[in-house]
């Protein structure tokens, strides 16, 4: 049997909900898997010149584990990998490999793993629910750890915001990002992240755009990795001249997300001027939300 997956890009935190939230967005990579003696990786697009084509590949993990958690012997697998979503930019690329490798495994085991148990296992693989959940549920998710595992809830998203993606043409390393974060913050700051996030969630359930440049604020993670990214206020400055709601850094970054009420060309026009007169290159694209998550399909 052979298996098509297709998993999500997806961006994590949306300015304030560190940890939380994660947004899937209409740009997708894919998986061909079927069992094989061994394991064979074959990969096309993003990543093809520096990931692992043995066992040691992401998605080829996510598929023995899926065998491991199912109480199956693991022989080995046969993998073609279409990647479109950008490594290392804060996009979900690692999310999406352990997602892919997860509900491959499961597919070619006839499926005895629930979506929720796959959640579980790719948040403990990946280390944080946020993008995982998005690529599993598609939408706007909102997730948590809780002592019995992993809750997440799917919300729509109005269809009439437009989402900006800047990708500069430079990586960051999401442990580096983190290692920035202080291990404290003042009781004022948590405060001003909660109230942002119901912000955030009842102005896009209730279609009140207009409240989003207020909502996307936040002082738990971004204001800490401008080190990284001293570009981002002129940038997101640009972004905002330019008519959009708000702009935020998409993960740990480098990526930036902008979100616009209507068509999104003049802001993702905007958003690459300012890279590049800051001396970095990039470019930058609106995407639809991706409201279904991973897919599978048999071959």
């Amino acid at each position: 049997m052979r298996v098509q997956i297709r998993v999500p890009a997806t961006s994590a935190n949306l300015g304030p909900g560190f940890d939380a939230l994660g947004l899937a967005l209409a740009l997708h990579n894919e998986v061909v898997a079927e069992e094989a003696d061994g394991v064979l990786v074959r990969i096309e697009g993003e990543g093809a010149d520096r990931l692992a084509r043995t066992g040691d590949n992401v998605v080829a993990r996510g598929v023995r584990l899926a065998y491991e958690e199912a109480g199956r012997a693991f022989k080995g697998c046969a993998l073609t990998c279409l990647n479109r979503i950008p490594t290392a930019r804060g996009l979900g690329s690692s999310a999406a490999a352990w997602v892919g490798g997860l509900v491959a495994g499961n597919a070619l085991l006839g499926e005895p793993l629930s979506k929720e148990t796959l959640l579980g296992l790719a948040a403990r693989a990946e280390g944080h629910p946020d993008n995982v959940a998005a690529a599993v549920l598609g939408g706007l998710t909102v997730s948590c750890v809780t002592a019995a595992g992993i809750t997440a809830v799917s919300l729509p998203v109005p269809r009439s915001l437009a989402w900006v993606v800047l990708v500069p043409a430079v990586t960051s390393s999401t442990a580096e990002a983190r290692a920035l974060l202080p291990r404290t913050v003042p009781r004022e700051d948590a405060v001003f992240n909660v109230q942002r996030v119901a912000l955030l969630l009842a102005s896009l359930q209730a279609g009140r755009p207009e409240s989003l440049g207020v909502a996307l604020d936040d002082r738990l993670h971004q204001p800490y990795r401008l080190k990284l990214f001293p570009w981002l206020p002129e940038v997101a400055a640009a972004a905002r001249a330019a008519g959009a709601l708000g702009c935020v850094l998409s993960g740990a970054g480098p990526a930036l997300l902008a979100v616009v009420a209507g068509d999104g060309g003049g802001v993702a026009r905007a958003m690459e001027d300012a890279l590049k007169k800051a001396g970095v290159g990039g470019s930058a694209r609106a995407f639809d939300v991706d409201a279904t998550g991973a897919t599978r399909r048999i071959l």
